[in-house]
């Protein structure tokens, strides 16, 4: 199975780390040092690097542009429930995030974002696991709704 490493900038590491903590993840210490810290999503398959800003700019000649200004990519992370979804953004404004947008409920699937004290977006969401496993039409047409009339969000 793959693994998934996450790169973000940040500007204040420590900073950084306490949200990932306040967020619930744990942060392995093997992988962690003055540059960076490897933040657990999930243990041997999803990682996010929180990096310093300096130690990111080796990564790339590009020049590194504000996320809270423009953001140019998002991490999802997906949970078991619609409560582990708000208490998770609840966590993360109180460590000094905010979110950005309203909820988002599609039925088979619930989204809120948090951005980080960086302006990075993260996004927790809960995908019912019928939509999960057989796609979000079968959802609908379980739960009586026409997969292919409009819908209003």
């Amino acid at each position: 199975m793959p693994t998934l490493f996450i790169n973000m900038p940040v500007t204040d590491l420590d900073r950084a780390k306490a949200f990932w903590e306040a967020l619930g993840f744990e942060i392995n210490p093997a992988f962690t040092d003055h540059n960076a810290a490897c933040v657990i999503i999930e243990k041997d398959h999803s990682y996010a690097m929180i990096v310093t800003r300096e130690f990111y700019q080796t990564f790339t000649d590009l020049p590194l542009g504000d996320p809270a200004k423009n953001p140019t990519s998002g991490t999802s992370i997906f949970v078991d429930s619609r409560e582990e979804v708000d208490a998770a953004v609840a966590r993360g404004i109180a460590a000094g995030g905010r979110e950005a947008q309203p909820a988002a409920d599609y039925g088979f699937m619930y989204q809120r974002n948090v951005t980080d004290p960086d302006g990075n977006i993260i996004d927790f969401g809960w995908m019912d696991p019928v939509a999960a496993e057989q796609g979000p039409a079968a959802y609908m047409e379980s739960a009586g709704i026409d997969p292919h009339a409009e819908q209003n969000s």
